[in-house]
């Protein structure tokens, strides 16, 4: 596989190379077990007007206890929107706190509510457990809408990597329930192809997350090798037949990302089956790039996602006040 490093954004480069897995990290069991244990360093808190709490949600059908971040800005408001939060890691790491800064910071900036899952990690929860913690928390947020002066309807659902794949099942499991109303998706580099492609693309997945990794992380949350038949929607949304009916959708993914061509023809199908969609494709940019630093792609994802939100969540206030009057 030749290298992609020429293609990579100049911004990003020192970024990349300062990345403690630079060039590539090869997830398996033993380096899961190491990364698990490793120190994490948060990015520092904004200092904004917004307060944390935490929740503990019921598990759905006897499954534990789920716990939840929420965001609320301090200022008096009449009912915000929300967003459920779903937060990255290939399925196998992570927790709600890695995106404390960033969930502070989009509170205040959209001054709505966030709710942050913490859900149950693979390998030692294979789907349907990790989804369904996340549906239960989406569940809650509805239910709790008044408690905490959300707008039920303007709740969106957002997720970066295995957490953008997750929202998109979530997306997928919330319209074929028909109990919760969804306003939104916003999928930052979904993983949702648990399929490698007959012809893989030669100038993806070199940094950051590898097609080892990516084998590693679906074998995970499937509990089987990846690729095989009677792969549900839930877990893999790529792998559903019909997309009618989803929410309006913002989908974006680095030029050089693995999940690059999953994504735009996720894009693609959501198109032809009638739902709003929006893609975005940043040039010279890998997987987590809005991880190593601050760099004006970074700065131009942001401003898109603030957009796409900002404008999904003016659209249902429009259409009650036009009904009141």
């Amino acid at each position: 596989m030749p290298s992609s490093k020429h293609l990579v954004h100049p911004e990003l480069v020192p970024g990349l190379e300062a990345f403690p897995a630079y060039p590539a990290f090869n997830l398996d069991t033993a380096s899961l077990a190491v990364l698990r244990a490793a120190p994490r360093q948060a990015p520092p808190t904004p200092d904004v007007p917004v307060e944390l709490s935490e929740r503990t949600v019921a598990g759905l059908n006897g499954a534990p206890d789920v716990r939840v971040m929420v965001y609320r800005p301090n200022a008096a408001s009449g009912p915000r929107p929300a967003i459920l939060h779903v937060h990255g890691g290939g399925y196998v790491l992570g927790s709600a706190e890695m995106s404390d800064a960033a969930n502070r910071q989009l509170a205040h900036d959209l001054d709505c509510v966030i709710a942050s899952v913490d859900y149950r990690l693979a390998p030692e929860t294979s789907f349907p457990g990790n989804v369904e913690d996340c549906y239960a928390g989406l569940k809650w947020l509805h239910a709790a809408a008044a408690e905490l002066g959300v707008d039920p309807a303007r709740i969106a659902i957002k997720g970066e990597s295995a957490g953008g794949g997750l929202a998109a099942g979530l997306g997928l499991m919330a319209r074929d329930r028909g109990e919760v109303p969804v306003c939104f998706q916003l999928l930052v580099y979904p993983m949702i192809d648990d399929r490698e492609p007959d012809e893989p693309h030669a100038w993806v997945g070199e940094f950051i997350w590898t097609r080892q990794s990516n084998r590693f992380g679906w074998a995970s949350i499937l509990g089987r090798e990846p690729g095989g038949e009677g792969v549900s929607p839930y877990a893999a949304a790529a792998r559903a037949d019909d997309l009618s009916g989803l929410p309006p959708t913002f989908i974006s993914v680095g030029a050089l990302d693995l999940f690059l061509e999953e994504d735009v023809e996720y894009a693609r199908r959501l198109a032809r089956a009638g739902v709003a969609v929006e893609l975005h494709v940043y040039p010279g940019a890998f997987h987590g790039y809005q991880l190593v630093g601050e760099t004006s792609v970074g700065r131009r994802a942001r401003r898109d996602e603030m957009e796409a939100l900002g404008a999904a969540f003016a659209a249902p206030a429009r259409a009650s006040a036009a009904a009141a009057g």
